[in-house]
């Protein structure tokens, strides 16, 4: 058995992992879109051709894992796309929406490229590829064991609290040994781990014993600091950006989970009776449809948050909450100078409405940026969270006035300490090798470090294209 890493190897973005079985079954691990500044070329040209692909297994629903799944489709997959229900169901929405900012960014691509005089990119994909891809997915629930190819490849999805629908994936393939007996190979690939207390998610499942582990490494340096009183923390970064100055708090967020957990805090704010009286917008076509989607899942909730539901009703609708899908409402937001909340996509400030809402209020001192999740360091989003002073928007430099704060309560990611705590239901020793992915290569050398004192003895940080034998 042979594993290529085609994405995510010694960075964040772009999940790709193509197995090639003793028997020549290809399956693809994820099929991501790589993000930030310098990306394009990268998310042209697969390195393998996509018609040789059996099966694709999609951990969850963020455009970084499911984001390049329409290009395969339109450069010759054909196969199955096994998921769990709530990942095929947001992958509705991601893509048909990644595939209107492909359209419409392809132009202003090509005029900064002809300007430097490189090659121009071809469309990554349309509507139409889009709508391919949705006939192929395959929902699989939870814990159900099933078949890719007869006798050979077994796989389960277990629960990672990362994101509705977010799943590990457990493979066991069986191949023969060079004596001709039997043996199975058991592998598993974690996606994304998220955090053990997801203010609206289930906690994160263990999984069966593997002898291969693919593990994300995103946060492989990093504890999250301690959030003793996460909504007294929202709450003074509300009085003092919209109170006491007078601004508009900006929170990119992505439109699925962070933006519902943040409406969730408000709300709580709210019925407790300490939230100022002031708009808040939900400024993202695609989270006002995410947010009706998350209620159509509560199978994927928390008990905690189930019953505040059935106590309160609603767990995202509040006055003065106004969900935004309009255009025209959007830019009026922009207009007005009163203080006010707004929350829109994306998460790293790479695209949609949310990059405008920090273009017109950046210079504003008034206003306070807040980061509450990853961002890629070569996003507008890792560039504020660093503390840049200066950041491009739409090719024009701008100064950084106005606050910029970060909440990493919010963040999807676990930490190395939680990651630790998600694979320690592992027997270290069994684990014959652990590829580490998904992570900026520095913080992978750190998390290996832990890994290795933990007892897994074996790991390795791929490169990217990189092939290993198993």
């Amino acid at each position: 058995m042979k594993i290529q890493f085609f994405g995510a190897a010694r960075t964040v973005t772009g999940s790709k992992h193509l197995i090639t079985t003793q028997r020549g079954t290809r399956i693809l691990l994820d099929c991501g879109l790589f993000q930030g500044i310098n990306t394009d070329d990268l998310n042209q040209d697969f390195r393998f051709k996509a018609s040789d692909v059996d099966y694709l297994l999609l951990s969850h629903a963020h455009i970084d894992h499911c984001g390049l799944i329409p290009r395969l489709v339109r450069q010759g997959f054909t196969g199955p796309i096994y998921c769990t229900p709530a990942t095929a169901d947001l992958c509705q929405l991601m893509l048909l929406d990644s595939a209107h900012i492909q359209e419409k960014d392809l132009e202003r691509i090509n005029k900064r490229r002809k300007k430097q005089d490189r090659a121009l990119l071809e469309l990554l994909y349309e509507t139409a590829d889009v709508e391919r891809a949705l006939e192929l997915l395959k929902p699989v629930e939870y814990g159900e064991t099933f078949w890719l190819s007869r006798d050979e490849v077994s796989v389960v999805f277990t629960d990672t609290a990362h994101l509705l629908g977010s799943a590990a994936i457990s493979l066991t393939v069986h191949e023969t040994a060079p004596n001709g007996d039997p043996v199975e190979k058991r592998l598993f690939f974690s996606g994304d781990i998220g955090r053990p207390h997801d203010k609206i998610l289930k906690m994160p499942e263990p999984f069966p014993q593997a002898d291969y582990i693919l593990c994300e490494s995103t946060y492989g340096d990093k504890l999250h600091e301690p959030e003793v009183d996460m909504s007294a923390h929202l709450l003074r970064i509300v009085h003092e950006t919209c109170v006491v100055r007078r601004g508009k708090l900006i929170i990119p967020a992505f439109a699925v989970d962070r933006t519902q957990e943040l409406v969730y805090a408000l709300d709580q704010l709210e019925n407790r009776g300490e939230l100022p009286r002031l708009p808040v917008y939900i400024d993202s076509p695609m989270a006002v449809k995410a947010t009706h989607l998350m209620k159509a899942h509560e199978e994927c909730f928390n008990p905690e948050i189930l019953a505040y539901i059935e106590k309160d009703g609603d767990a995202f609708a509040f006055p003065n909450l106004h969900y935004v899908s309009d255009v025209e409402e959007s830019k009026a937001i922009n207009d007005r100078d009163e203080p006010c909340i707004i929350i829109s996509a994306s998460g790293m400030a790479e695209a949609g409405r949310i990059k405008h809402h920090i273009k017109n209020n950046i210079e504003d001192s008034r206003c306070t940026i807040l980061i509450v999740g990853y961002c890629g360091p070569e996003t507008l989003g890792g560039a504020l969270k660093r503390g840049d002073s200066q950041v491009k928007i739409f090719g024009e430099t701008f100064l950084v006035k106005a606050d910029v704060e970060v909440m990493d309560s919010f963040s999807a990611h676990g930490d190395y300490r939680e990651m630790l705590e998600f694979l320690s239901c592992q027997d270290a020793g069994q684990v014959k090798q652990v590829f580490l992915v998904h992570g900026e290569y520095d913080r992978q050398v750190v998390f290996r470090q832990k890994l290795q004192s933990a007892g897994f003895q074996n790991v390795y940080i791929p490169a990217l294209y990189e092939s290993v034998e198993l």
